[in-house]
């Protein structure tokens, strides 16, 4: 498949995670973040704990009530994410723009439940993503040892990754702090 790396580039978690570098070209970045440069951006809260990153939703929020609109540049990249991952543009029902500053990270989690396919877009500088086998909370007691990652990749500037299947339902994910600051643009369709 023209734009994929062979498997010997990147540590993939299985069932499902495809990545692509170059989903979008340099031109198209800069459109896009030059358009990112005049959102307002709002704190992230996640079980009472407010996130290093800010966020901006368009579509749905997490709890499924009505945000903003996608807006109009959003719309050749969900469509292009779209026609990769075989569904159609509109059943990417949310479409979420993070703003990692320098030394922000995302901790680990599984992305929430009513969510299936989710796509996501690297834009300014590259991260490294980890992943782990989920264990319910329930199986987390104390006592239990530690986890680490089982993959991990780096998403570079401008690449793309799908998460379907095993890789988004029996895996975990974080992203450690970033050095540099960093965009991401995540699309998910509901289940």
């Amino acid at each position: 498949m023209a734009g994929s790396p062979s498997l010997f580039e990147h540590h993939l978690p299985p069932g499902g995670f495809h990545y692509r570098d170059n989903v979008i070209t340099n031109v198209e970045e800069r459109a896009v973040l030059d358009t990112i440069a005049h959102i307002a951006f709002a704190d992230f809260e996640m079980r009472g704990v407010i996130a290093r990153r800010r966020v901006a939703f368009f579509g749905q929020s997490y709890d499924r009530s009505p945000t903003a609109p996608f807006p109009a540049f959003l719309l050749p990249l969900r469509a292009a994410l779209a026609e990769w991952a075989g569904v159609d543009a509109d059943a990417f029902a949310m479409a979420l723009i993070n703003e990692y500053r320098p030394g922000s990270p995302i901790g680990w989690h599984r992305d929430a439940p009513q969510y299936d396919i989710v796509a996501g877009v690297s834009l300014l500088s590259a991260c490294r993503m980890k992943f782990r086998p989920y264990r319910p909370s329930a199986s987390t007691a104390v006592g239990s040892r530690r986890r680490s990652a089982t993959h991990e990749l780096v998403l570079s500037r401008r690449s793309a990754y799908l998460m379907t299947q095993e890789s988004r339902h029996a895996f975990e994910h974080h992203i450690p702090p970033v050095a540099a600051l960093r965009y991401s643009v995540t699309f998910r369709t509901l289940r």
